[in-house]
């Protein structure tokens, strides 16, 4: 699976691990999460990610 970086504070997405603190279970697919979900360390919104 593919990750994603946030550009405003460089966390990176990784679908095995998912966001479980955000709701996101293991394995979900970037394109899968709902669009309300933000990046966990900075607030930024899911534009604000670029596939790595």
């Amino acid at each position: 699976m593919e990750t994603y970086e946030c550009i405003i504070c460089g966390y990176i997405y990784n679908p095995a691990v998912g966001d479980p603190d955000g709701g996101i279970a293991p394995g979900t697919k970037f394109e899968d999460i709902p669009d309300s979900w933000v990046c966990p360390v900075c607030g930024a919104g899911k534009d604000s990610f670029e596939k790595r």
